[in-house]
């Protein structure tokens, strides 16, 4: 298989291109086939995304702290999510419910057609909208308000990916999905698994996946 081509804000050192190859070479053992999803993640520097003292630990498959009690997922699960909400097609408008730091917004958006994120604390926001102008990416929005709500006046979606763990499934967020959409969830409170929630004309067909471990999905902003 060749080698990605790999040109996004290269780096040195632990930050470098080589380890961004690294990387990739992981999560295909991990089990990640998409090609495309793997050409993102290649393709967006996950160091910029957390702070110059973690960023040696940046391409480590761990989820590191970005304070306001957040993290960012670690690659495997950031990939995993992607491929299982692309199911290895294009996908049109997409929304994100928790920005954090906007490392998984940015992977989406070399993906998707249209990006719409939202995130309740507004500092990650901020900073998540800097990393965002660095990058270029043109195709997102982003919005402070209380992701659980979702964003109505954009739905609906063709992929909803949620980045956060809920203790129940949302109401709201089911009704913006659109027929033939899916939806990534994680689900649970001291015991999590992810949710694949797929929409059909009359009915939604709710699959669990795997255990993970999220930060809880809060409501209100802040």
């Amino acid at each position: 298989m060749a080698t990605l081509k790999l040109t996004t804000k290269a780096g040195i050192g632990m930050t470098s291109l080589r380890t961004r190859e690294r990387m990739l070479v992981r999560l295909r053992e991990q089990g990640i086939k998409d090609e495309v999803v793997l050409h993102a993640m290649g393709e967006i520097p996950r160091h910029i995304f957390v702070d110059d003292a973690l960023s040696t630990r940046a391409y480590e498959d761990v989820a590191l702290p970005i304070g306001f009690a957040q993290t960012i997922s670690q690659p495997y699960i950031v990939a995993r999510m992607t491929e299982i909400l692309r199911n290895g097609k294009l996908l049109n408008k997409v929304l994100e419910v928790g920005t954090g730091c906007g490392y998984q917004t940015a992977v989406l958006s070399k993906v998707a057609k249209e990006v719409l994120s939202v995130e309740r604390i507004r500092p990650l926001v901020m900073k998540a909208r800097g990393h965002l102008r660095t990058l270029k990416c043109s195709n997102v929005k982003l919005d402070h308000a209380d992701g659980s709500n979702g964003l109505s006046a954009y739905a609906p979606f063709d992929g909803i990916i949620v980045t956060a763990a809920a203790s129940h499934v949302p109401q709201e967020l089911l009704e913006q999905l659109a027929v033939g959409g899916r939806m990534v969830i994680p689900v649970g409170t001291s015991t999590q698994v992810l949710h694949l929630i797929e929409k059909t004309a009359t009915d939604y067909k709710q699959t669990k996946l795997e255990p993970v471990k999220f930060v809880p999905l809060l409501g209100g902003i802040s």
